[in-house]
Order: C-alpha cells, then sequence, then structure tokens
C-alpha cells in the first residue's frame, strides 16, 4: 500500500509503499500523515502546498500524523509463555544473519 509520509528535516512530503522510518532523500525521520494515498492524490495544487505548510508547524504535524504500531506492537513475534514453536514449522527454519557487508560474486 502506498501511504503518505512527511520529513521535517528537508520538509518534503513523500508517497511512499510501506510504513517508512527514514527519508529517502535526506535520511531524516519520516512521519506517517494520517491522510490516504486516494484523497492526497485528488487535492489539487493549492491543497496540496497548503497541507505541506500546515505540516511544517509541530503542532499541527502531531494533529496529522497517525499512530502506526510496529512489528512487535502487532503480537507478530512470540509472547512469554506461549506454546514453544515445533521444528516442522516453516517459520522457525533458521535464515543467514543479514550482513551489510556481505560479499556476493557472481559469475
Amino acid at each position: 500500500m502506498m501511504y503518505i509520509h512527511y520529513c521535517r528535516y528537508c520538509r518534503r512530503i513523500h508517497i511512499l509503499n510501506g510504513h517508512k522510518i527514514y527519508c529517502p532523500a535526506c535520511s531524516g525521520k519520516l512521519t506517517e500523515l494520517n491522510i490516504s494515498y486516494l484523497k492526497y492524490v485528488n487535492l489539487s495544487r493549492e491543497d496540496r502546498h497548503a497541507l505541506k505548510e500546515k505540516c511544517a508547524d509541530e503542532k499541527c504535524l502531531r494533529e496529522l500524523s497517525a499512530k502506526y504500531r510496529g512489528k512487535s506492537a502487532a503480537g507478530w513475534f512470540p509472547q512469554a509463555g506461549s506454546a514453544p514453536v515445533s521444528a516442522t514449522d516453516n517459520r522457525s527454519v533458521s535464515r543467514p544473519e543479514y550482513s551489510p557487508h556481505l560479499r556476493v560474486s557472481v559469475s
């Protein structure tokens, strides 16, 4: 899904897929806005500019921001005291850790 985000540091509105945390332009922290993609794309140019100016104000930005629960709050991880996962379950298969220094040779 497409979500509308605002970056306080570069003062841009971004349309990004998924719930992003960091700005693709300046790597600053993003704030997800509580406006749907369809509503945003149907706004006139003046309304978009007004929304951007409104987001520049810290108090208005808090009112416009959406509350997004992360993975841990959504219950995607097993809770304490829950039943252990069996060894045949596909989710329990160990996968290698991601490393940004991992080099892969392509022939």
